[in-house]
């Protein structure tokens, strides 16, 4: 039998294929490398979701604290976690301000810097990438940028559509390349060589699988089971993803297509494509594959339609315009993927805190309502950044005479192990969170 020492950056392998291990008792220090963290506590993650076209006017709220706080229609999903929430009002980007249009508000949404106009494309770096150049650097992949709708590269009233299809930013001229297929979001966490779409990842690392339980403790074993099942679900329901021919978005010409579906495409089913990107984030965490994540689960002026809703009418934005009970529906369904998010992580137990404990999960839009009204930004956080944040509250900067987005951009950094002076337009942190 082959024997190895076990430590935390110990990767099961195979052929073209690594897998980090999960928060286990039994190995070594986990954040023996991480910014921050001191020795054997789990690093703190980041995960930002975002909607475009902003919510329901009269559906967006929360009162109250604790188990006791009240949620309007649009956050209901969340219910379940409260306690672990916390919900922002008032924050803003003046920058974003200045066309009033989608593309102008949403492509400095995670930088706060200012946009070019007249087509040109120049932004700032975002608040993920600028960790993903530091705190991400100890980790496999710096960070996971996922996305659920294809940028649109066209031009509206003086602006780049691309500022309404990239809320990640690697430089200001650079917006991060959004991985929209499932199938190499996987890869990318766990192959060695994305080509290798043949080769199932549990079974190239089974045999090494095999050594790490063989001196593990019983309930560490019983966490790479339930971490495996989880990995295999995952694998299954990517081979599955592309089978189902529920078209969504815009129309095309025809009804049905003309050509086979390739089945590692995009998954045509909504529903399903943005679940499987859900469960990517919660195994790049949960291995420490990643500790930085965003989802854009749609563009702003988005043209998704949602027919598994019986919402099949009207693409987004056009809907973000009325506020009917559809309209709340469809808000309700992004803010299940949230839940659903909260929940996984919230599941994983490390060490006293589960991963959502350990984690900061942003949700947030480019406007409050589809009417473009930015004068203030729906924003919620989720988790506790390590045991760092006092969450199920309610956090009022409404008349604040800095209300910056940045300044909670800077209080993340902080629970991330560090932050710069200024960023964006901030310099101070909000000291609340």
């Amino acid at each position: 039998m082959r024997s190895r020492p076990i430590s935390r950056r110990t990767m099961l392998r195979g052929i073209g294929v690594s897998m980090a291990l999960p928060w286990l008792e039994s190995v070594s220090a986990w954040a023996q490398e991480g910014a921050g963290a001191a020795a054997g506590e789990p690093p703190v993650r980041l995960g930002v979701m975002f909607s475009g076209n902003g919510f329901h006017s009269k559906e967006w709220w929360a009162k109250g604290a604790g188990a006791e706080m009240e949620l309007g229609g649009v956050l209901s999903p969340l219910h379940p976690h409260r306690e672990k929430l916390l919900f922002i009002q008032g924050l803003y980007n003046e920058e974003a301000r200045k066309g009033n249009i989608h593309s102008s508000q949403t492509g400095n949404l995670l930088s706060g810097a200012p946009l070019a106009s007249g087509g040109e494309v120049r932004s700032g770096i975002s608040v993920d990438q600028y960790l993903a150049q530091s705190y991400g650097r100890s980790t496999k992949v710096s960070s996971l940028v996922l996305g659920c709708e294809p940028p649109n590269p066209s031009v509206h009233q003086n602006y780049s559509m691309l500022y309404s299809s990239h809320i990640s930013w690697s430089s200001p001229t650079t917006p991060t390349p959004l991985e929209l297929y499932p199938s190499l979001a996987f890869d990318r966490l766990f192959k060695d060589d994305v080509s290798r779409g043949d080769v199932s990842v549990l079974d190239a690392v089974m045999e090494d699988a095999h050594d790490v339980r063989r001196v593990v403790s019983s309930s560490d074993r019983q966490k790479l089971d339930e971490y495996f099942d989880s990995v295999r679900d995952v694998e299954m329901r990517i081979e599955r993803a592309g089978k189902q021919g529920e078209l969504q978005g815009w129309r095309p010409t025809l009804q049905t297509p003309n050509i086979p579906r390739p089945a590692e495409g995009i998954p045509q089913n909504l529903a399903d494509h943005m679940r499987l990107m859900c469960d990517i984030m919660v195994l790049g965490f949960q291995t420490d594959t990643t500790r930085v994540c965003t989802l854009k689960l749609n563009n702003d002026h988005s043209s998704l339609r949602f027919p598994h809703l019986s919402v099949d009418y009207m693409i987004h934005h056009l809907l973000s315009h009325t506020d009917t009970p559809d309209w709340l529906k469809v808000n309700q369904f992004f803010l299940e993927q949230v839940a659903y998010i909260a929940g996984k992580l919230d599941g994983i137990q490390e060490g006293e805190r589960t991963a959502l404990d350990n984690s900061m999960l942003m949700f947030c839009s480019s406007m409050m309502t589809g009417n473009h009204n930015n004068d203030e930004l729906p924003v919620i956080l989720v988790g506790r950044g390590g045991g760092k944040i006092n969450t199920g509250r309610v956090l009022d900067y409404r008349g604040a005479e800095q209300r910056q987005m940045c300044r909670l951009y800077l209080s993340m950094m902080d629970k991330m192990g560090g932050r710069p002076e200024k960023f964006g337009d901030a310099s101070t942190p909000l000291d609340e969170v």
